[in-house]
């Protein structure tokens, strides 16, 4: 997109392009779903084409993250800062990234997930990626807002929702902290390398619960300083 044609999308709405960013990195971070289904079956040749797709997510978010950085205007006629807003779209964009970094550890080393720790990690991820897409419907509210005046029931209506990202990531610390306890009994039949590695996957996948818990934070904060 030529900067020209990127300016004239701020100008009809000052918010979109923070609104499509976050849509691409939940499609990025919704690609471990694919992703994960091959890996429970050893399918590596599956889990790279699933990688790829994720990759391509993640640049897709990378490249609209630098535009709005270059190309947000600084005289906004918003009652919120221009740096909020290129804060929040760099919080978005690190889901995308430990998406694409979580891919890539497991594809690197075919790192199998244990059969025996497959449904409760499944459940684990699956919470997690709530999190992500309860993210996106959050910023996604972003225009609504701004056309109520940042009040009202729409203002309600985000509150709530942050509410509901803050215990989702409550769910997944619960789950990890139990699929911790589960592997602990079953490590010894693992490689000590593998078994490490898979301890970062735990740490990693919850980061994506993580980390947006941290935009509905960013966001809840821009809010309260209008």
């Amino acid at each position: 997109m030529s900067a020209n044609s990127f300016l004239g999308v701020f100008a009809k709405s000052p918010i979109k392009p923070m609104i499509n960013h976050i849509e691409l990195v939940h499609d990025c971070a919704m690609g471990l779903k694919d992703f994960f289904a091959a890996v429970y079956k050893a399918d590596w040749a599956a889990a790279e084409i699933a990688r790829k797709t994720i990759v391509t997510k993640e640049k897709q978010a990378d490249e609209l993250k630098r535009e709005i950085r270059l190309n947000l205007p600084g005289g906004l006629f918003m009652p919120v800062e221009r740096t909020d807003l290129l804060e929040l779209v760099s919080q978005q964009d690190r889901i995308a990234n430990k998406a694409k970094d979580i891919s890539g550890l497991i594809t690197g080393r075919e790192l199998v997930i244990p059969a025996a720790l497959v449904e409760s990690f499944d459940a684990y991820l699956n919470r997690c990626l709530d999190a992500a897409s309860k993210a996106r419907d959050t910023i996604s509210e972003f225009d609504d807002l701004l056309e109520t005046g940042f009040k009202g029931r729409e203002r309600d209506l985000v509150n709530g929702m942050i509410a509901e990202l803050d215990q989702i990531e409550e769910d997944t610390d619960q789950l990890q902290i139990q699929l911790r306890r589960d592997f602990r009994k079953i490590e010894s039949e693992m490689s000590a390398l593998d078994a490490m590695f898979l301890y970062r996957i735990l740490d990693w996948v919850g980061d994506l619960a993580d980390l947006s818990e941290r935009v509905g934070s960013r966001f809840e904060l821009m809010l309260a300083r209008v």
